[in-house]
């Protein structure tokens, strides 16, 4: 089912509670730009228990749905910008259009800071290896980031690009359509390398 059809469940006040929380989950399958844990996560935060409280149901559901039209105004922009560009003799776009979100419109670095947070207390223990020092690099900037909330140091930035180029060769560097639990490590770090990236750095919500 479509988002909209998941939305109009959540806000049905016939359906019991459960059932509307369980159609907010699926709206954020629909649309999770800082992944499924993080954004439900970060819901809860920002509006409240929506599991068991109705009013912050309803928040919930319109800060996802307010983000997720920011998301698609940015692809009409994008559009209309590529259009204008060909007419002008430019068919090479620039950048690539927002059309797989990886920032939450409306709010990119405070969901990233708070992805990032979620990430360091969740997941990212396990996915650090003694003899990988590129994943604890990226943890060691984690952390400096989330101290200073959402600033790094020259050099941690520095370190942060490195670890990315890094975790991007080591991906394409693996053959062709395989896929294991290394590959699910290395691609999950390069996630929160990219959510790290957002949160200490100034976002442009659509760039043409």
């Amino acid at each position: 089912m479509s988002f909209t059809v998941h939305a109009r469940k959540v806000r049905d006040p016939s359906l019991p509670q459960a059932w509307r929380a369980s159609a907010l989950r699926s709206c954020v399958q629909l649309y999770r730009p800082i992944g499924f844990h993080a954004t439900l996560d970060y819901l809860e935060a920002k509006a409240g228990p929506f599991e068991r409280d109705e009013a912050a149901l309803l928040r919930a559901l319109a800060l996802i749905e307010s983000s997720r039209a920011a998301w698609h105004a940015a692809i009409r922009e994008y559009d209309q910008a590529r259009r204008d560009a060909k007419r002008e003799g430019h068919r090479k776009p620039r950048w690539s259009g927002p059309f797989s979100p990886t920032i939450w419109y409306g709010a990119p670095q405070e969901a990233a800071l708070h992805a990032v947070r979620y990430w360091q207390g969740s997941q990212l223990p396990a996915l650090l290896t003694r003899k990988d020092q590129t994943a604890r690099a990226l943890a060691a900037c984690v952390a400096a980031c989330l101290a200073s909330e959402g600033g790094l140091a020259p050099a941690d930035r520095e370190t942060l690009q490195v670890c990315r180029e890094e975790l991007e060769r080591r991906l394409r560097n693996r053959p062709s359509g395989f896929a294991d639990a290394e590959y699910f490590r290395v691609r999950d770090l390069l996630t929160v390398a990219g959510l790290l990236k957002t949160a200490c750095e100034p976002v442009r919500e659509c760039r043409t």
